[in-house]
C-alpha cells in the first residue's frame, strides 16, 4: 500500500521530506550495520577454517613423509587443497559484497545530507510539488 508523499513547496513543507528523508536513512542503516556485522563475522571465521585447513594439509604431507609403510595421501590433501579454494573463493565474494554494502550506506548517508541541505536552504528539488 502506497503511502502518500507530503507536498513540498517553500512553507512548512521542508519537515515532511525531511521527515521522509530520515526516516528511509535510519530504516536501512541498521540492517546495512547488521549485515556488514555478520559478513564480518563469516570473514573471520573463513580465515581461521583457511588456516586450520593449511595446518591439517601439512601434518598429513608431514605424516605421509614419515610413515615406513606408504600410505596415499594425496587424494585427501587434494580434498583439503579443493575446500581451501573454496573458502578463499567464498571469502573473496563476501569481501566484495561487504564494499559494496559500505559503499551504499556511504551514499545513503551522503544523499541524506544533500536533501537535508537542499531543504533547510528552502530551495525547491527540480520535480517536486509546488503550490
Amino acid at each position: 500500500m502506497a503511502m502518500p508523499m507530503p507536498e513540498v513547496g517553500n512553507s512548512g513543507s521542508v519537515s515532511g521530506r525531511n521527515l521522509l528523508s530520515g526516516g528511509l536513512l535510519e530504516l536501512l542503516r541498521p540492517a546495512v550495520k547488521e549485515v556488514d556485522h555478520q559478513v564480518q563475522g563469516v570473514r573471520e571465521s573463513h580465515l581461521v577454517l583457511r588456516e586450520q585447513i593449511d595446518n591439517l594439509s601439512a601434518e598429513l604431507y608431514r605424516i605421509n613423509e614419515d610413515q615406513k609403510v606408504s600410505l596415499d595421501l594425496d587424494p585427501y590433501v587434494k580434498k583439503l587443497l579443493n575446500a581451501r579454494r573454496r573458502v578463499v573463493l567464498v571469502n573473496n565474494i563476501l569481501q566484495n559484497a561487504q564494499e559494496r554494502l559500505r559503499r551504499l550506506n556511504h551514499n545513503v548517508t551522503k544523499e541524506t545530507a544533500r536533501c537535508k541541505a537542499v531543504l533547510e536552504s528552502g530551495l525547491l528539488i527540480p520535480g517536486s510539488p509546488s503550490k
